[in-house]
C-alpha cells in the first residue's frame, strides 16, 4: 500500500513540474549549454568528469555537471564533490522528489542539452529530466514517457562504465549535423 502512495505522489509531482517544452535530436554547433549528470559510485567516476569538461570546453559549450552520490558517508570521510552540484540521499524527500533547490539550480542554467550517465531509472534522475527544459535530451537508459531523444545503452553482454557510454554518445553527437 505504501509503494502504491508513493507512486502516486511520483506521479503527480513530474505532472506538476514536468517541461511542456519540445524536444528533438540537435547538432553539437546549436547546442550552448548542457547539464550532465553522473553517479560517483561509478568506477570511472573522475575521467568521466574529465571527458565531459574536454568535451564542453572544445565545443564552446557552458557545461556543468551534477552528481548523484547516495552512498552513506562513514565517520571521517568526505564528500568528493561540490555540495552546491551533488544531489545526496538526504536531499530527496520522502517519495524520492530532488530538494527544490536542487531543482532550481538545474532549471535556472537554461540548458540546450541534458546528458544522464546514470545506469538507473531511479526517480530522481527521470524527475530531473523531466523538469529540464532542454531540448535536446541523452541518456543510457529511457525513462517513463520517452524522455530522451538519443539512448545509449549498455551491450548485452557486458555493462559499460559512465566515461565508456560517454565517448560513444560523443561519437554519436559529432556524427549529427
Amino acid at each position: 500500500m505504501f509503494e502504491g502512495v508513493k507512486q502516486f505522489f511520483r506521479r503527480r509531482s513530474i505532472a506538476k513540474h514536468a517541461s511542456r517544452e519540445a524536444t528533438r535530436i540537435t547538432p553539437i554547433r546549436e547546442i550552448r549549454s548542457a547539464v550532465a549528470f553522473i553517479d560517483v559510485e561509478d568506477t570511472s567516476f573522475d575521467e568521466c568528469k574529465n571527458e565531459l569538461n574536454a568535451f564542453f570546453r572544445e565545443n564552446r559549450i557552458k557545461g556543468d555537471i551534477f552528481f548523484f552520490d547516495f552512498r552513506k558517508l562513514t565517520e571521517g570521510e568526505r564528500l568528493i564533490t561540490s555540495i552546491t552540484t551533488t544531489v545526496l540521499k538526504k536531499d530527496l524527500n520522502w517519495y524520492g522528489r530532488p530538494a527544490m533547490e536542487k531543482v532550481d539550480l538545474l532549471l535556472s542554467g537554461e540548458p540546450d542539452m541534458f546528458i544522464s550517465l546514470l545506469r538507473k531509472d531511479d526517480f530522481p534522475i527521470t524527475f530531473m529530466a523531466a523538469v529540464s527544459k532542454a531540448h535536446f535530451k541523452v541518456g543510457r537508459v529511457q525513462l517513463p514517457g520517452n524522455v530522451f531523444d538519443l539512448v545509449v545503452s549498455d551491450p548485452a553482454d557486458r555493462q559499460l562504465s559512465e566515461a565508456e557510454v560517454f565517448l560513444e554518445i560523443r561519437k554519436l553527437l559529432d556524427k549529427i549535423q
